[in-house]
């Protein structure tokens, strides 16, 4: 199993607070960044005694810059900063520097003069007790190639002197990664690992600020590793990260974080031995947390919505509404986690229940991967069922397939006849959750590397008050899928959610239904009231997709919408915001993947304008 450490800059805060973060997660080691250092208030004796009586050991301090290919003073002068660097890495209690390749341009290239200046580096290393390791930076003045970098350690030929390999680097400039499999394992000093979305920048604006975790961006870190793998390097596995979210995000998170990216690309590579993934076979059921008041008012858009209250709880003020493959749970509870959840958020959902092969799998796997367990009260006759924290502080409950002979809904409740014949819709479509933008990273990591959810394609959405992100991730055969969406414009919906329900969550439900037209007139006539879509929309629908006149009127005459890609057809349509805080969509698919993204600023622009009377509205 790797030994897993993280560099200081992935973190926010004072060093103290980072080295606490780490230790606290379970990495083993840390890389000690030059400007911790240098703008902590404490000796570096304090802070490699700090370390040590945090369970840290010291991988590295870095980094160690315009070394080689320097002439005169400024040659004589890097080699005096060198030995002032030593000595201060022994006060620390490390014995590596990294030493990144040259920028400056009064640098002078030649592999045989920079093997010069590292063999005589190695010399002084070696005298300090020291070891350096050379990285090729993407952007370094001549050297900028991870084998050009080897070629300048192999002639350096010094054992003091070896390789530092950073995935970031390599991959960033497309360099084949075959070659490090040459490379002798003992000669890699050190591996850094960071992934980046796939972003048209240069190479050194990217890597400032847009690096993230392995396993959140869009390189092939796997099998940059698979090739690091085959050297026999047997070192650290190091997370070094610039990242301005990053900086700016809760500190025990993203180190949670961090280790989590690890831990999956090591179970990738059969390093970890991890519970294997369990394939998520659908929805089992939503939660809502509600009050007397605010139930009632849910259970008459329900009913609107062809659902009927078809149970009971045995010892709960907690009902189970259905329709076709559908579970919705009204929970009144004055006591527990439901309450807690209507105290803190109001109403919303509390609880998202999936269906899994094998929940308890599912549970130690999200424990090894440092989610949070949830366990409470359980009641006599009731079942313990396998649930994690998830988004905004609610829960994620593991339930077996239905097939597997537990049954909640048999055991729990007491059954109720219908009072109405069952509605049109068939299943829980999606669900869409809210969230800070600084979270969607660390919710992508939770859904895929837990629930081996795949994510797919970012979406940025125009709301009249600035940009949303938008991501889903999704099951293998889309019988699960959860878009999460996250704003730094304050006054987007996606904002004005997250500052009304006092943090993250589910914003928006979507049913589905095999006939649209069918299923909307049946809740009109019960009362159900659905967004305004201005007549314009529809205006361009019929320049863009040359609907036939029948299927265009039925579609303007019911507000919905309509979109299509190379796959097939989609069709949606809003119920108004419940309550300010949520609400629900119809959606009738013909083979279409996803989620009428296109239609997104119209319904934001609809949502804008149907805000109670002195929201802002931009």
């Amino acid at each position: 199993m790797p030994s897993y450490s993280i560099a200081t800059v992935c973190l926010s805060g004072r060093l103290d607070a980072k080295l606490r973060a780490a230790a606290d997660v379970g990495f083993q080691q840390v890389e000690i960044m030059e400007a911790d250092l240098i703008a902590y208030d404490g000796a570096p004796r304090d802070i490699g005694r700090m370390c040590r009586d945090l369970g840290l050991e010291i991988c590295c301090y870095q980094p160690f810059r315009d070394f080689e290919g320097m002439t005169g003073a400024q040659r004589a002068a890097n080699f005096r900063r060198a030995e002032r660097k030593f000595e201060l890495m022994a006060e620390l209690g490390t014995d590596l520097l990294l030493v990144c390749s040259n920028v400056s341009p009064a640098s002078v290239g030649g592999i045989d003069r920079s093997a010069a200046d590292f063999r005589e580096l190695g010399e002084l290393a070696a005298r300090h007790g020291m070891r350096v390791g050379y990285e090729a930076l993407a952007w370094g003045r001549h050297v900028s190639d991870y084998r050009d970098a080897w070629e300048v350690v192999r002639r350096a030929d010094h054992a003091r002197v070896g390789l530092v390999l950073d995935s970031f680097h390599a991959l960033a400039r497309r360099t084949p990664i075959d070659a490090i499999r040459s490379i002798p394992g003992d000669r890699i000093f050190l591996v850094q690992l960071a992934d980046a979305p796939d972003y048209q920048l240069d190479v050194l604006s990217w890597s400032r600020h847009f690096r993230c975790f392995p396993g959140q961006g869009d390189l092939p870190v796997t099998d940059f590793m698979r090739a690091v793998q085959d050297t026999g390097y047997a070192g650290p596995w190091s997370l070094e990260i610039f990242n301005d979210q990053f900086r700016a995000s809760s500190t025990a998170r993203v180190a949670r974080d961090g280790l989590r990216s690890l831990v999956d690309l090591a179970d990738k590579l059969q390093l970890e031995k991890l519970p294997p993934l369990s394939p998520q076979n659908g929805f089992s059921f939503l939660e809502f947390a509600v009050d007397a008041a605010s139930a009632t008012r849910l259970e008459t858009l329900l009913q609107g919505l062809g659902f009927v209250r078809s149970g009971r709880h045995k010892s709960k003020a907690v009902d189970r509404w259905t329709q076709g493959e559908i579970n919705l749970v009204v929970n009144t509870e004055k006591t527990g986690f439901a309450y807690s959840h209507f105290v803190t958020h109001g109403p919303g959902v509390c609880v998202v229940g999936l269906e899994t092969q094998d929940p308890q799998a599912v549970l130690e796997r999200g424990r090894a991967l440092k989610a949070a367990p949830y366990s409470g009260h359980v009641n006599p006759g009731e079942a313990a069922v396998p649930t994690l924290a998830g988004v905004g502080g609610a829960l994620v409950s593991l339930l077996p397939p239905s097939s597997a002979g537990a049954d909640i809904w048999r055991d729990e409740f007491s059954a109720l006849e219908p009072s109405a014949p069952a509605g049109q819709l068939r299943a829980i479509d999606h669900i869409a959750q809210t969230m800070h933008s600084d979270e969607m990273l660390s919710w992508l990591l939770f859904y895929e590397t837990i629930f081996g959810l795949e994510r797919l394609s970012l979406q940025e959405i125009a709301d009249p008050g600035g940009l949303v992100q938008s991501r889903a991730v999704a099951s293998a055969d889309d019988r699960v899928r959860i878009v999460l969406n996250g704003s730094n414009a304050s006054a987007t919906q996606s904002a004005r959610f997250v500052q009304e329900f006092f943090g993250s969550g589910v914003q928006h439900i979507a049913f589905a239904t095999d006939d649209i037209f069918s299923t909307v007139a049946a809740m009109r006539q019960k009362g159900v009231a659905f967004l305004e879509i201005p007549a314009n929309y529809y205006d361009d629908l019929d320049a863009r997709f040359a609907l036939s006149p029948e299927t265009l009127a039925a579609m303007r005459d019911n507000r919905i919408l309509y979109d299509r890609d190379q796959n097939g057809a989609f069709f949606q349509i809003y119920t108004q915001t419940f309550e300010g805080r949520f609400f629900f969509e119809i959606v009738q698919r013909d083979a279409y993947r996803g989620f009428g993204a296109p239609n997104a600023p119209v319904r934001l622009s609809a949502q804008t304008r149907e805000l109670p009377a002195g929201m802002p509205r931009h």
